[in-house]
């Protein structure tokens, strides 16, 4: 029998690598003749970088820069052999696991630190840049990141403002007249996790912004704001970028770095599977398991586990596993999943059902292995 073990990450709570892990511990008690493979999977958001690098076999740096609370993080980038390519995690600097949940409010947050992280890539001498763009605490439509290479944006009284969240209801004014010259030499890639426009009912706010701390009192503000702020700053740099498909990623980063570097952007899971070559591992496999920490009608845009899914050929079954279930999860069942098993245990503290992730993804794993 050949399984193929090919999970994203479960948000704050475990990397796709250990989820993977969790899984063929749980599996082998029942199975342990089978013939694995374990595929950690990204799709734009957390883990992205780290999938990318193993198949690259790209070294991973360190380095201190802006975090989403304007206070120093540590985040990851990954460089080719040669240096000349970069992969870069939005989560890593602006990621929402990184605001403690009483502190959540994507209007005090700020994306500086991604900007951060390209200007390190390009000083580092790398030409292309690939960004995961999922996992953010922010809202701020990336003015964070553009005012980390060189853009300035001013309020009604002409002050410079810091570029936050908040930010975006006093912008009047701005310029690219300080933008690092070298954006027009390097080449990126912008890995959207999902397909969402900017604005509007499916657009960054209202579907992302709750999850990142935002009143629902406050959504129509924000999502007005924040379109109110493209629309000046498209009319600025002539430029329109507000319809595209997946601009609402990472809390508009995706727009921001289509409209203030001249990325272009693509589905993160299309890439990364291209890159770890998934459909031709799945295409002789009996059984493929995927997984996220929450499934349900969002799962359908652009998410990992329907990406693996469409890899799989017709007479391989495959079986989700996932933290927990929430609405429109009964959609997946005509997009090539077979089965759906979450794995949180009881009504437990959110903080313990983080913590035994681990044991909570083995133990379901061993027994969706035990009944078959």
């Amino acid at each position: 029998m050949k399984i193929v073990i090919a999970p994203d990450s479960f948000k704050e709570s475990l990397p796709a690598e250990l989820v993977a892990k969790a899984i063929h511990e749980g599996f082998i008690e029942s199975f342990p003749d089978a013939e694995y493979h374990l595929l950690p999977i990204g799709d734009g958001g957390e883990g992205t970088m780290q999938s990318l690098a193993s198949a690259n076999q790209a070294v991973i740096e360190t380095v201190s820069v802006t975090g989403p609370l304007s206070e120093p993080v540590h985040a990851k980038i990954a460089f080719s052999s040669d240096g000349k390519k970069a992969y870069i995690e939005m989560a890593e600097a602006s990621g929402l696991h990184l605001v403690p949940f009483e502190r959540r409010n994507p209007l005090n947050a700020t994306t500086f630190g991604v900007g951060e992280l390209i200007v390190h890539a390009m000083d580092s001498g790398a030409t292309e840049l690939v960004i995961g763009v999922g996992g953010s605490a922010t809202n701020d439509g990336g003015i964070g990141m553009a005012a980390a290479l060189g853009y300035r944006f001013y309020d009604h009284e002409g002050a410079l403002v810091r570029g936050i969240g908040q930010d975006l209801f006093h912008i009047e004014s701005m310029t690219g007249e300080h933008r690092d010259p070298r954006l027009d030499k390097v080449k990126i890639t912008i890995a959207a996790d999902v397909e969402n426009p900017l604005t509007g009912s499916n657009g960054a706010t209202y579907v992302y912004g709750p999850q990142k701390g935002l009143k629902k009192e406050m959504l129509e503000e924000v999502d007005s704001a924040l379109g109110r702020f493209y629309e000046k700053a498209c009319s600025n740099f002539n430029k329109e970028i507000m319809s595209i498909p997946g601009s609402g990623a990472g809390g508009g980063i995706a727009a921001g770095l289509l409209l203030f570097t001249n990325a272009e952007i693509k589905k993160g899971i299309e890439l990364v599977l291209e890159e770890l070559d998934v459909k031709n591992i799945c295409k002789d496999a009996d059984l493929v398991i995927v997984g996220e920490g929450r499934m349900d009608g969002q799962t359908l845009n652009g998410k990992a586990p329907l990406g693996v899914a469409a890899c799989s050929p017709a007479s391989s079954r495959v079986i989700a596993i996932c933290g927990s279930i929430g609405d429109g999860s009964e959609k997946l069942y005509k997009h090539g999943i077979h089965a759906v098993f979450p794995t949180i245990p009881a009504l437990l503290p959110v903080e313990r059902i983080m913590n035994d992730a681990y044991n909570n993804i083995k133990r379901t794993a061993r027994n969706i292995a035990a009944l078959l």
